[in-house]
């Protein structure tokens, strides 16, 4: 069996929104190659500046890397990325260059190629990820884990704006919440509800390859008694009251559906949201306040590894994307967490 190694030389915007196309595209191993990150990670490992090959790494922007099952059907599939990529202008989504190559590779290496990218990582005060294939032990009594197999659909769990959510789900969640995940992918964020002590959440997603991986990772996780997972386009047809609502998609997304969000969440309920850069924040904003909530506060990080104390680490301690919690003045790109809650 023969593979093929897709890359895609994107802008920083547009990463969920290409990872997403590959998924949809039947791809597997989806990695994000940030060479910011790599180049931050390499120098706070030697302690000297490292500076990455230009041959292997653009000066701007990011590349998106996943492995395609070579046959006949393969150029077809690689038109309709190439389409698809183009076509997220119309969605005021800037692509960058947008450039897109091919390597063919072997099974043997395919199979192990990607997983070197993951590793345990603490993404809040309580919780850390780590990949199904890596053995764990908790180092600390409260220490709650997920496990996750990054293979099969939308990531690691790691990105800023799913590590964003999860620390506002675990500064919110007392006991006993009902919660709606809204475009749940792996169920990262519903599994993460669980475990921090929610009654019930309902995981929706309506691509069924997010459904058929969410369901195995709740399980995996033994979160099946507090976890469903339905296929559901957004909130269409679905039925409240709820004490919380997350959702971590694309802003232009997120402002459809603030008025069903309105609908099932009780007064006083919050509704968390990411996936959003920080350009997008307030058009997101204002849907919410339209809609009849207020917002409670926001939350920023960027894209990219740092030394700070409230970072995502490495249970040994290196430090590892995503890093600190910014004031909004103190950056200018971004990934931002909006909390808003339901006026009553």
């Amino acid at each position: 069996m023969k593979w093929s190694e897709i890359s895609i030389h994107t802008a920083e915007e547009a990463v969920e929104a290409v990872a997403n196309i590959l998924h949809e595209a039947g791809a597997t191993g989806v990695v994000i190659e940030d060479p910011e990150i790599l180049q931050r990670q390499w120098e706070d490992k030697f302690g000297e500046i490292y500076q990455l090959s230009e041959k292997d790494y653009p000066e701007e922007g990011v590349i998106v890397k996943a492995y395609l099952l070579v046959n006949s059907y393969l150029g077809e599939t690689v038109d309709q990325i190439k389409e698809a990529v183009n076509n997220l202008a119309l969605y005021d989504i800037e692509a960058g260059p947008g450039t897109i190559s091919l390597a063919e590779v072997r099974e043997e290496e395919w199979e192990t190629a990607w997983k070197k990218y993951y590793k345990p990582v603490e993404v809040s005060d309580r919780i850390t990820i780590t990949p199904t294939w890596e053995e764990y032990k908790p180092k600390r009594e409260d220490e709650l884990i997920i496990e996750l197999d990054p293979g099969m659909a939308f990531g690691t769990g790691t990105h800023p704006t799913t590590v964003l959510c999860i620390r506002a789900l675990d500064e919110a969640i007392k006991g006993g919440e009902t919660i709606i995940d809204v475009g749940c992918g792996t169920g990262v964020l519903a599994i993460a509800a669980a475990k921090l002590g929610a009654s019930s959440v309902q995981a929706l997603d309506l691509d069924e390859v997010a459904v058929h991986s969410a369901r195995i990772n709740v399980k995996l996780n033994h979160t099946a008694e507090q976890v469903s997972v339905d296929q559901n386009n957004l909130l269409d047809g679905v039925e409240g009251p709820v004490d919380i609502v997350v959702a971590n998609i694309l802003a232009e997304v997120i402002v459809r559906f603030v008025d069903d969000a309105t609908r099932v969440l009780k007064p006083g309920g919050r509704f968390i949201t990411s996936g959003i850069i920080t350009l997008k924040e307030e058009e997101v904003k204002q849907a919410m306040e339209s809609a009849g909530f207020r917002i409670i506060e926001s939350h920023y990080m960027h894209d990219m590894y740092d030394s700070e104390d409230d970072g995502a680490h490495y249970p040994s301690g290196d430090t590892v994307a995503p890093p600190t919690i910014l004031d909004r003045t103190a950056i200018t790109s971004g990934w931002v967490c909006i909390i808003a809650e339901k006026l009553a």
